[in-house]
């Protein structure tokens, strides 16, 4: 009898911080950290459902925007925090797969040093363009570009981001060879072509929608195999001829560090998918081209699985290597223009000039 209670408070000790956990857990302030700058599609997802899960929760929610190196300075942070629930990262692609596949350097391994919770939300990248550019589809486009490839030039929120792989992706498909020009995010990209200082963006829709609306961009095709249902009329580049089986998405999928107690991660997953679901989230997400997700953690690891191996497959394809993302791009006499110099694998032309704007710090 007295081995059975010996046992028995054993296992309740073992038990306890599982219990207290779950019990207790939130107790104080969550922290999402967005690994690029307010104003982008992912801090818009994290401030939407961060301030649900406030609610829900009965403690603050902050979101922290910390960008550079496209979004590995943000996950790093998070890797090396406390498993203890209350830092969490609201990632895209580019931290967790695409720059870690495609060769970055990173203090980090995606694997080892997080556990994934959920994919929250997904949206199809837009093709923008500045309403000056002549063209108004995809398909005017890639003709303008074959005829005067030197002309165009497009921003994205990073090298080696989801932007930047669809870009090339693009280039190679369509025969065409637009220069890409990288920022550090999405808001200061969209800002540049909202100004004519590129004249084409590839971005999550989030920032780019209401200005499509209101006229001052034109937004020429979206990623996905369809139009979105945020903006139907828009066409999808999978729906040209030859290009069909193009798909990108830019995701937000949370994650936490790793070893951080499964009471926490599994109430976080169940309440993000009830939330996503939520009418009032579901429209305001959509409002924005996001459609909410909310799966389980198994699914998403599956998810993310399934994600290393394709863009492991383009990075090698397209020779998109960290240090690629800027080979072929050297600054010409003036500091707001830009010389390719010697066409690269990624296919950049070369001997051609472009105008860069000098806010391009990525």
């Amino acid at each position: 009898m007295k081995l059975l209670r010996g046992a028995a408070l054993a296992a309740a000790v073992l038990l306890a911080p599982g219990l207290a956990l779950a019990q207790a857990w939130p107790a104080k302030p969550i922290k999402i950290i967005v690994a690029y700058p307010a104003g982008g599609g992912v801090d818009f997802v994290a401030r939407t459902v961060g301030l649900r899960l406030s609610e829900v929760f009965g403690q603050p929610v902050v979101v922290e925007n910390r960008a550079g190196a496209s979004g590995a300075i943000g996950a790093a942070a998070v890797a090396s925090s406390a498993p203890d629930g209350y830092t969490l990262l609201l990632a895209s692609p580019a931290e967790v797969v695409v720059g870690p596949v495609s060769g970055q350097k990173v203090p980090y391994d995606t694997a080892r040093d997080f556990a994934p919770i959920t994919l929250v939300g997904e949206t199809p990248l837009a093709i923008v363009a500045h309403p000056s550019v002549a063209a108004k589809d995809i398909g005017e486009l890639i003709a303008a570009a074959k005829k005067d490839p030197a002309k165009y030039s497009y921003a994205t929120p990073g090298g080696g981001s989801t932007m930047h792989f669809a870009g090339e992706s693009l280039n190679a498909l369509a025969g065409i060879s637009i220069l890409h020009v990288p920022y550090k995010g999405a808001a200061p990209a969209v800002t540049d072509v909202l100004g004519g200082q590129v004249p084409l963006g590839i971005v999550g829709m989030p920032p780019v929608v209401q200005p499509t609306k209101a006229g001052k961009l034109k937004m020429l095709a979206v990623t996905s195999t369809k139009p979105s249902p945020t903006l139907p009329d828009v066409p999808a580049v999978a729906e040209i001829k030859g290009m069909e089986g193009y798909r990108f998405t830019n995701w937000m999928g949370l994650f936490a560090p790793a070893k951080t107690p499964p009471e926490a991660i599994d109430r976080l997953a169940k309440e993000i998918a009830k939330i996503v679901r939520e009418p009032a989230v579901k429209e305001k997400l959509l409002s924005q081209g996001v459609v909410g997700e909310g799966n389980t953690t198994e699914e998403f690891a599956a998810f993310l699985k399934n994600e290393s191996a394709v863009y492991g497959k383009i990075s090698k394809e397209r020779n998109i290597r960290s240090g690629n993302w800027r080979r072929g791009l050297r600054r010409s006499g003036s500091p707001d223009t830009c010389t390719p110099i010697a066409r690269s694998p990624a296919g950049w032309p070369g001997n051609t000039s472009c105008s860069i704007p000098k806010s391009v710090i990525s």
